[in-house]
């Protein structure tokens, strides 16, 4: 059967966007090329013009010059075309890939909600509550002991602040007086009295003396 009929061909798929532009770009190579001879021809006729005088043979020149610009308008016009063709792939291959780079957007968007919300359904609020009403409830166990072991010894628990005012009122009454008599330890040193003053002694005799 496949030798009677044949088999069928599988269909080529379409050239891309980058494909036709390749395509074109390589066209628009070609034209550019031409126009280039083109120009070149056109030089050495005007070079011609000028060097031969008016007449037929100047007329001839002449001829041949406006038949190969005639050319070149017409592969300018090609170029210009081709141009504006490769400008609008260009512009269709943008949108394509901006299109693209949104479906990776969404895909990766949609990928990160859907792992969100398997977090979310992971994570309990009434657990966090929990969590942070058992370290309140540390941390209070730990300020009292942290208090119980600061405490000091053979100090009684309740102190009357009356009594207190009262004996640090007499504490200061005691070291005023001390003030004003000072002990004889706390007492600078006096020089040594005299010993004529102390007893009252006559002064001794002047001059000379009689036996």
């Amino acid at each position: 059967m496949k030798r009677v009929f044949g088999v069928k061909k599988d269909k080529e798929p379409p050239p891309s966007i980058q494909d036709a532009s390749d395509r074109i770009n390589k066209r628009g190579d070609n034209v550019e090329e031409k126009l280039k001879k083109l120009d070149a021809e056109l030089s050495r006729y005007k070079e011609q013009i000028k060097k031969t005088r008016p007449g037929p043979a100047q007329e001839a020149i002449k001829a041949r010059a406006m038949r190969v610009l005639k050319q070149k308008r017409m592969y300018e016009g090609q170029r210009d075309m081709l141009y504006s063709q490769t400008f609008n792939l260009d512009q269709v291959a943008f949108a394509s890939e901006g299109l693209k780079d949104a479906q990776q957007t969404m895909s990766a968007l949609k990928s990160a909600n859907k792992e969100l919300k398997g977090m979310m359904k992971a994570v309990n609020i009434q657990d966090i509550d929990n969590l942070q009403d058992e370290m309140m409830d540390m941390m209070d166990v730990s300020n009292e002991i942290q208090e119980t072991l600061g405490r000091s010894y053979n100090v009684p628990d309740y102190v009357d602040e009356e009594e207190l005012m009262s004996e640090l009122d007499a504490l200061e009454a005691d070291m005023g007086s001390e003030a004003d008599g000072i002990p004889y330890y706390l007492q600078p040193d006096k020089e040594e009295p005299d010993v004529d003053t102390e007893f009252k002694l006559p002064a001794s005799p002047t001059g000379n003396t009689t036996a």
